[in-house]
C-alpha cells in the first residue's frame, strides 16, 4: 500500500487494490453477486424514482468497473482465511444503497458459515440518498449481521481510510470488534459537507478518534498488512471453530526482588519504589507479540491500563494491566471492553494488579467512576473464560480489586493489597501520622499475609537467573 501523504491522508485506493494490499498474493476469490442487483428497479432510477439515479450509477459503474460500492469476498490475510469487505468510494462515493446491503449480509453469512473473521476496508460517504429511507435502514440490517458475527465468535475487525463517515463508521466502523486505522483519515459520523461551519476539523480524524479512545490504532499504509495478519492471528481461530474451553494462564514469574518483606511497611515501600518492575516490564516477559486495544469507546483513554491480546506459547491470551497510576473511569471501561470480547471469543485472560486506587476527583466522578468500576466486577465475575491475576506492585481497595480474578488471584514478593491504604486509614481512625506503620502492620496487606487470609493462592517465584 503506497506510504501516506505527509500532512494528509493516504492516497485513496479503490477498493480491489485496498483488498490487495492487505491480503496474501491472489488468494483473494470475490463472493458471487446477490440476485437482487439484476433486479429492474436498479437499472432504472430506484425505489424513489430518483431522476437521474440511474444515470449516476451508469457513470458509476463505467468509472470504477464495480456494480456496487462495496466488493465481497475471502482471501487469506497472513496465512489466516478471511472475509474480507471493501468499499469502493469511486462509486457514489462508497454509498450504502440497498444493494450494498445485500452484498454485506451476504458476506456476514458467509463469514459465519465458514467460520471467517471478516475485516472490513472502508471509505464510505454514508447512507445513499437517492434511494432515501430504503438506503437509511440498511444500517440496522447490516449492524444485526455484524452483531450476529460477533455473537458467533467470529472477530471483526475495521480499517477506516478515507473518508470513513456516516452510517458505515457508526456500523461497521464503531462496531467492530479492533478499529485501525490509516494517517490523516476523515472519521466521524457527520461528513465534511454537514458539520456546523465553525467546527474544528482537526476533531474528525483519524488522529482525534484515536486521542478520544473511538479507535485502537493508527497504522501507516506500509504496515497494514502486517498489522492485520497479527491480529488475525491473535483473535480467528486457528482451525475456525470455536474454542474449547481452556486451561487458565499461567501467572508470571515475578521480575523483581523475591524474598518477602517482612513488614507491611516495608511491603508497601517496595511496592511503591520506582525501581520494582511495572506493567510494560512483565507483558514484554511473557508475551512474544502483543496487539494493543485501546480506549473505551465512550470518549476516554487511560494510559494507565494497558490491554490487548499476546501470544504466549503459542496460544492467544488476553491481558488487561494496570501501570501503577489511580486508574480513570476510562480505564475499567477499557480493561472491561476487554473481557467480554476475550469471553465473546473464548480467549483467557490476564490481568496484572497495580494502583494506588480509583482515581476520585470531581473529573472522574464526572465521568461515572462508580459505575465503570462495576462494570468491570461484573464484566470479571460472570467471564465465560478463566481469569489469572497477579499483583505486581500496589493493590488499592476496590480500585484494584475490580480487576482481579476472585477465585485465582496470585502476589509477587514486592507487592501488597489492602483494603485501604494505610495513610488513608490512619487518619480515618484519627491517629497521628507516626501510627503509619503500624496501621500497615495492623492491615495485613504483605503478600504472605493475603495467602495465609485465603484471599490469594500463592505467591509466585522469581525468574531463574
Amino acid at each position: 500500500m503506497p506510504e501516506s501523504t505527509p500532512g494528509g491522508p493516504a492516497p485513496r485506493l479503490t477498493a480491489r487494490a485496498a483488498v490487495t494490499a492487505v491480503a496474501d498474493q491472489d488468494s483473494f476469490r470475490e463472493l458471487p453477486h446477490p440476485a437482487q442487483e439484476f433486479a429492474e428497479e436498479v437499472r432504472q432510477d430506484g425505489p424513489l424514482a430518483w431522476q437521474g439515479y440511474a444515470d449516476s450509477r451508469t457513470r458509476a459503474e463505467e468509472g470504477t468497473g464495480e456494480r456496487e460500492s462495496v466488493v465481497c469476498g475471502t482471501a487469506t490475510v497472513g496465512g489466516t482465511r478471511t472475509m474480507v469487505v471493501s468499499f469502493e468510494f469511486g462509486f457514489l462515493g462508497g454509498s450504502l444503497g440497498e444493494r450494498t446491503g445485500d452484498r454485506l449480509e451476504a458476506a456476514h453469512r458467509h463469514a459465519r458459515d465458514h467460520r471467517l473473521p471478516v475485516v472490513s476496508l472502508i471509505a464510505t460517504g454514508g447512507s445513499r440518498m437517492q434511494e432515501g429511507m430504503r438506503a437509511l435502514v440498511q444500517l440496522q440490517r447490516v449492524a444485526r449481521q455484524s452483531e450476529l458475527t460477533g455473537a458467533a465468535g467470529l472477530a471483526r475487525i475495521a480499517v477506516l481510510r478515507d473518508p470513513t463517515t456516516g452510517g458505515g463508521w457508526a456500523t461497521l466502523g464503531a462496531g467492530a470488534d479492533l478499529i485501525l486505522a490509516l494517517p490523516g483519515s476523515q472519521v466521524g459520523f457527520a461528513g465534511s459537507r454537514v458539520r456546523p461551519p465553525d467546527t474544528d476539523p482537526a476533531a474528525y480524524t483519524a488522529e482525534a478518534q484515536l486521542a478520544a479512545g473511538a479507535i485502537d490504532e493508527v497504522v501507516r499504509p506500509d504496515e497494514l498488512r502486517e498489522a492485520l495478519a497479527l491480529r488475525l492471528r491473535l483473535l480467528a481461530s486457528p482451525d475456525g471453530d470455536a474454542r474449547p474451553h481452556t486451561e487458565p494462564p499461567e501467572p508470571p514469574t515475578a521480575l523483581g526482588r523475591t524474598d518477602l518483606p517482612t513488614t507491611g511497611w516495608e511491603a508497601v515501600s517496595r511496592a511503591r519504589s520506582p525501581e520494582r518492575p511495572h506493567a510494560a516490564a512483565y507483558l514484554d516477559a511473557y508475551f512474544t507479540d502483543r496487539a494493543p486495544l485501546r480506549g473505551d469507546r465512550c470518549g476516554g483513554t487511560d494510559p494507565g491500563m494497558l490491554c490487548g491480546f499476546g501470544l504466549r506459547e503459542g496460544r492467544t491470551v488476553a491481558y488487561a494491566a494496570q501501570c501503577g497510576t489511580a486508574t480513570t473511569p476510562a480505564g475499567y471501561r477499557t480493561a472491561a471492553r476487554l473481557v467480554r470480547l476475550a469471553g465473546r471469543l473464548g480467549v483467557p485472560v490476564l490481568t496484572l494488579v497495580d494502583t494506588p486506587g480509583a482515581a476520585n476527583g470531581a473529573e472522574a466522578e464526572r465521568a461515572g467512576a462508580g459505575a465503570a468500576i462495576a462494570d468491570l466486577f461484573a464484566a470479571v465475575a460472570t467471564s465465560p473464560v478463566p481469569v489469572t491475576s497477579l499483583v505486581i506492585g500496589e493493590g488499592g481497595s476496590g480500585g484494584a480489586l475490580a480487576l482481579a480474578a476472585p477465585d485465582n488471584l496470585w502476589a509477587t514478593p514486592d507487592s501488597y493489597f489492602s483494603v485501604i491504604a494505610p495513610e488513608l486509614a490512619t487518619a480515618i481512625l484519627k491517629r497521628g501520622p507516626e501510627e503509619t506503620r503500624s496501621t500497615a502492620e495492623q492491615l495485613r496487606l504483605r503478600p504472605q499475609d493475603l495467602v495465609e487470609l485465603g484471599v490469594a493462592r500463592g505467591i509466585v517465584p522469581g525468574r531463574h537467573p
